[in-house]
């Protein structure tokens, strides 16, 4: 059992290192972007990105400090790294050694810059979300969907967002695909709430880790927070969570 993440947005860059690293899988790929992104001003990220002028120049110096050696001077562990708030609910820094092994070989972070990030694959500060406009989704569908068929999981737990699970061609996965969902009740009606179901994917990835589950079906016992598995609401395919 494979389980999805999305990067996010804010970063750690703070010390803090478990002391085994590993490096990503598309580094090669990763180069070429970086290549292509150092040419651009701060004017261009900015339009590019939609993003202010002072994320624009910080990114802008990112690139340009884009290094082809990583090492922990230049680089952290990208469970550690990612900060926003799928990734606040996650006790990374309370893990064990078995917790860190079973992440390793079990969650899967997709990013627009890295592919397809381990746990304690070392990356280098980043912001390029998998919707910017290069055509990242051509770039890098084939790439990350035969990577993740390669690793031979029965199932993929889908806990990333819409943007960026969209990378996956599912025609070449032949694991079973198992989407995630997470909703509030709202004056009498279910509804997802982006805010929530962000902390929520964190939760669920952080129960998958602790409890060292393999089987989905093991998925329904989480209730962290009051959520509670809708079985009203799922199917083989989708599994609702609410409270």
């Amino acid at each position: 059992m494979l389980t999805l993440l999305s990067p996010a947005k804010s970063l750690n860059y703070e010390p803090s290192h478990h002391a085994g690293f590993t490096l990503p899988y598309f580094i090669a790929e990763t180069k070429i972007l970086a290549v292509q992104l150092k040419k651009f001003s701060v004017p261009d990220l900015e339009k590019l990105m939609g993003i202010s002028k002072n994320l624009a120049e910080l990114n802008h110096q990112r690139f340009q400090n884009f290094s082809e050696n990583f090492d922990l001077e230049n680089s952290k562990q990208a469970l550690l790294a990612f900060d926003g708030d799928v990734y606040k609910p996650i006790e990374a820094e309370k893990f064990t050694s078995e917790d860190l092994n079973f992440a390793q070989k079990t969650l899967r972070i997709l990013s627009g810059f890295y592919g397809v990030l381990r746990p304690l694959d070392l990356i280098q500060p980043y912001r390029l979300e998998m919707g910017t406009n290069l055509n990242l989704y051509k770039f890098w569908s084939d790439k990350i969907s035969q990577h993740l068929d390669s690793e031979g999981s029965k199932h993929l737990i889908n806990l990333a967002s819409e943007e960026y699970f969209s990378v996956i061609n599912p025609k070449k996965i032949s694991a079973k695909i198992i989407n995630i969902t997470f909703k509030e009740n709202k004056n009498g009606s279910y509804k997802i709430i982006g805010i929530y179901a962000k902390k929520a994917r964190g939760l669920m990835a952080n129960f998958i880790i602790k409890n060292k589950i393999t089987n989905p079906q093991e998925l329904k016992k989480f209730q962290s927070e009051n959520y509670r598995f809708a079985k009203e609401m799922s199917d083989e395919m989708n599994f609702v969570f609410v409270r």
